[in-house]
């Protein structure tokens, strides 16, 4: 039997890469200084979101049988261009690029796996769009879980998005609880 390791609280040598990743992307966010009023949502929905979605994630890889240490570092970059630039205008596709930088820049990661990474960063946002790829999918679940879980955000996604993009963010929420043992109700946290 090994000796077991003490728990490292994300910081020393022993950090693992997705971990790396993790720490990357909270270190940006507070490091930023891009303030509140110019960016499109705070930097600590940003910090909050961003460490859901990755909680969820691996809650779903684990579910899904699929690679957790994918499924998280795929989550913690699904918004890096939000967290760096604060805006949501076409964030997906622009994010894209800097996640690949990113990870190629922090090592670890094989070219394969940063590509599916890099898919899951780019397509996230076309919740409507059903693809094969169940890492994509977890990713798109893990965001709109995470949003579903805070104060108001379906009255948030009911003001600013079609009609059509609420019943799929709904879907997809229904869906995410139904897998996990929840009740269907509430879609949204009132």
């Amino acid at each position: 039997m090994s000796t077991p390791s003490d728990f490292h609280h994300y910081k020393g040598a022993s950090l693992a890469r997705s971990e790396k990743i993790e720490r990357y992307v909270a270190e940006t966010l507070l490091k930023t200084t891009l303030p509140d009023t110019e960016r499109e949502s705070s930097i600590i929905w940003e910090l909050k979101h961003s460490a859901g979605c990755v909680q969820i994630g691996r809650i779903l890889a684990q579910a899904r049988n699929l690679d957790v240490e994918i499924a998280e570092t795929a989550c913690v970059l699904h918004d890096i261009y939000v967290i760096v630039e604060g805006k949501y205008a076409d964030h997906a596709h622009q994010g894209a690029p800097m996640a690949k930088k990113i990870l190629e820049e922090m090592g670890g990661f094989s070219g394969e796996e940063i590509d599916l990474i890099v898919s899951c960063v780019h397509d996230h946002s076309d919740k409507d769009v059903y693809s094969d790829n169940p890492y994509i999918e977890l990713v798109k679940d893990a965001d709109v879980f995470d949003c579903s879980l805070y104060k108001n955000a379906g009255n948030y996604y009911r003001i600013h998005k079609s009609p059509k993009v609420v019943a799929d963010y709904e879907k997809r929420i229904k869906k995410v609880r139904a897998e996990l043992d929840l009740s269907e109700e509430p879609v949204f946290r009132a």
